[in-house]
Parts: structure tokens; sequence; C-alpha cells
């Protein structure tokens, strides 16, 4: 009996950290992909596909209601959410993790830098004066999900300081993206929206001020605020970014007081324990139970379990409903002539040779003029292969696409460019990784 329980309770344990697992929503991000190629391919789906994404999703009630495609409703709604998390991401990490000091924080970001600045730069190279000019932030981008997967099955051959060093990287990668959707891919500004939005933004920060740790109090005022950064020519996604800036980060209970008030919790249910009678029936046993759940929750800060809870949601719900609204494209419209052109070449050495090179290069001067030292463990063999990995542009870079061009011919041109890009800086990350000397851990 009490193997079985351990063995459900390892099971569970499992399941809840794969949940949680980058390689978990990348795998489920490539299926989604494939399935949307696939039947935005075959005869008897393409037109079905297409009208799914389409068709016109209303809600509210008449007089108040927002009426938009399904796709734009995945695009503006739930990536505002994926924002969110990711604003999560960043706020932990400037305040308490890789990023909290300069120390820690300057090698990523001088690294970061490099890899949005130089694929920008190639991407203009090929593009300048042209229709597709505008797309030159589609290859600043990395994909956090994807690059991470793929790191997590180089297994041994890959330090745990070049791991943290891609997160961070990765994290400042995509605040870079944001602030390039926020100034340079919003529509004209509505400024009394932008006003309200301002506004309410600014009850939120009075109540993180007021160490307020009840999220309800939180709900309403973020979703007027999504809704006046949709009408505001803003785009919506940054709605989530900055609410997840409001979140606390300070838990309502110290450590110290959860040992204490734990330990005499423990206390007050053995005490009242009678062994003939469950804890469904041991009222004294149950408000015990009750009480520890409460200071273990508070003990957490509201930032982290926000975080916790929603990543599921968003490596197997969000994203792949991103992947099936946007990845699908018609092959039989695209002509491999095509990508003989500046944009699909933009896209692809920006993203193959640009994020690399930005990566390396500025790394290699960060360290030269003593900004930061190479991570424990790392070799300029293992940074050549993570910063590869760093070339996989899949979500952000396709977000950004939608948003750069409004012709459906280049959208679909940049989105094939993409994902022959993706790969390809994938297969090259992984070989080089392959061939390098695994990690010696301390036994």
């Amino acid at each position: 009996m009490e193997d079985t329980r351990r063995r459900k309770t390892s099971f569970l344990f499992k399941t809840k950290h794969f949940s949680h697992s980058p390689l978990a929503g990348g795998t489920l991000l490539i299926l989604c992909t494939l399935v949307a190629i696939i039947l935005s391919n075959l005869d008897a789906t393409a037109s079905w596909y297409q009208h799914l994404w389409h068709t016109t999703l209303t809600i509210g009630f008449e007089g108040f209601n927002i009426s938009k495609p399904v796709e734009m409703w995945i695009n503006d709604g739930l990536m505002a959410v994926f924002f969110f998390v990711i604003g999560l991401e960043i706020k932990r990490e400037i305040l308490a993790g890789q990023l909290s000091t300069p120390k820690q924080a300057m090698f990523p970001v001088v690294a970061a830098i490099g890899g949005m600045v130089v694929p920008a730069l190639i991407y203009i190279f090929f593009n300048s004066g042209t229709a597709a000019e505008s797309g030159w932030g589609i290859p600043m981008a990395t994909d956090i999900a994807f690059a991470l997967g793929i790191l997590s099955l180089m297994g041994s051959r890959v330090p745990v300081s070049l791991k943290i060093f891609l997160t961070a990287l990765a994290i400042v990668d995509d605040l870079g993206a944001i602030l390039v959707i926020a100034i340079f891919y919003s529509g004209g500004v509505n400024w009394l929206m932008l006003l309200f939005a301002i506004l309410i933004f600014a009850y939120l920060v009075i109540l993180n001020r007021r160490n307020v740790h009840k999220m309800r109090y939180y709900l309403i005022p973020s979703i007027i605020l999504w809704v006046l950064f949709l009408h505001s020519g803003v785009h919506a996604t940054i709605a989530g970014v900055l609410i997840a800036m409001t979140m606390p980060i300070k838990s309502k209970f110290s450590k110290h007081a959860f040992v204490c008030t734990s330990q005499h919790l423990v206390e007050a249910f053995r005490r009242f324990d009678k062994p003939d009678v469950p804890v469904l029936h041991n009222h004294g046993q149950h408000l015990a139970l009750q009480s520890l759940r409460v200071i273990a929750r508070n003990t957490i800060s509201p930032i982290q379990r926000l975080e916790y809870a929603l990543h599921p949601s968003v490596n197997f719900f969000i994203m792949p409903m991103f992947a099936l609204a946007n990845a699908g494209i018609s092959l039989s419209a695209v002509n491999a002539q095509d990508f003989a052109g500046g944009q699909g070449l933009g896209i692809i050495f920006g993203l193959v040779v640009g994020k690399p090179v930005g990566i390396l290069i500025f790394s290699a001067l960060a360290i030269r003029l003593g900004l930061a030292a190479m991570p424990k463990g790392a070799s300029w063999h293992k940074m050549t292969g993570v910063a590869c990995l760093g070339g996989i542009g899949f979500t952000m870079s396709i977000f950004i696409n939608s948003l750069a061009f409004t012709d459906p011919q280049m959208i679909a041109y940049g989105k094939v460019s993409i994902l022959i890009a993706s790969i390809i800086a994938a297969v090259l990350g992984c070989m080089i990784l392959q061939y390098s000397k695994p990690v010696d851990f301390p036994k």
C-alpha cells in the first residue's frame, strides 16, 4: 500500500515537472505547427482551416461587445496572457534572478543586444528601400520554448551555467521584442484611450504599493486595461507586460513565520488526532490543514504563484493555439525562387547567421573588456552551439511577421522563411553541441 502511494506521488510529481518543462512546450509546439501546415495544404481541409480562423467571434452584449476574427482573439487576447507570463519572468529575473545584479545581468544583456542588432542590420542590408523593409524586427527574436527544449535534449554536453545564460538571454530578447512591438509595430495612437489606460495602470501600481496580495482586486482593472490598449492603437499584448510589472513580488508571510506557524499547526494536527476518525470527520484537524494551506500559499510570492499556475496553460493551450492559427501556410502559393528575394534572405541569414554572430561577438567584447566572465564549465565551442540555438525564432518571429506586413503573400513568405531558418538554426546548434565534450560533474 505504501509503495503504491509512493509510486503515485512520484508519478504526479514527474507529471507536474514535465508540464512546466521547456521540452514539453517545445514538443507540442512542433506537433501543432506540423498539424497546421498539413491542414492548410490538404484539399479536404484547406478551405475549412482558413475559414475557421477568420470566423468572427463576438464577446459581450448589445451595445458593449468586441467582435473580432478568431485569429485576432488568439493574437490579441491569448497572446496577451503569454506576454503577461513573459513579463512575470522578466520581473522575477530582474528583482531576484539572473538579472538582479549588474555583474550577473551584464553577460546575457550584452549578448542579447548583439543577438538583436546584428540580425536586424542583416535584414535591412537585404531589404533597405523595399516593401519588405518593415520586417527588420522579425529575425531579432529567440523562441524560448523551442531553444530551451532542444538544449535540454543535449543533457551533460551543456553545463547548467549555459542553460541559465540562454534563459536569461532569451528573456532579455523577449523584452527587446516587446519594446520593438510597442514602439514600431503599433498603429495610430488614440491618446484618450491611452490616457485612460495609464490611469488604470497607475491604479494597479497603487494596489502593488499598498501590498494588496489578493489577485481578485487586480483582475477587473487588468481586463479593462487590456480593452483600453486594444482600442488605443498600441498593441494589446503590451498590456499583459504592464500588468505583470504591477504584480506583487513580496510574499505575505516570511520564511520564519512559515516555519514557526507550520510547526504549531502540525502539532495541533497531531493533538487533534483520533485513530478511528478520518480527517473528513475531524473538525480540529480540518481547521489545522486549512490554516496550513493558507500560510503555505501566502509564503509563496504572488508573482511566483501566477507564473507557476499559468505555465501549463501557456505551454499546452496558448502556444499550441497560436501555432495552429498562425503556422498554416499554403505551400502551393510559395515559390522557391521567392526566397532568393530580400525578405526570405533577410530572415534566414538574420536568424541563422546574424543571431550567433551577434551573440558571440558581443559576448567576446564583454569578456575582453572585463564586463563579464565566461560561464562556469563553458567553452567557445559550447557557446557557439548555444548561440546557434538562439536563432530559433519561431513564436515571436511569426508574431512580429504578422504585425510587420499586411500583404498575405508577404506574410506567407515570412512564415516559411522563419520555419526554414529555425530548423537550420536548431540542427546547427545540435550538431555543434553534439560534438562538444560532455561536462564533468563532480562526484
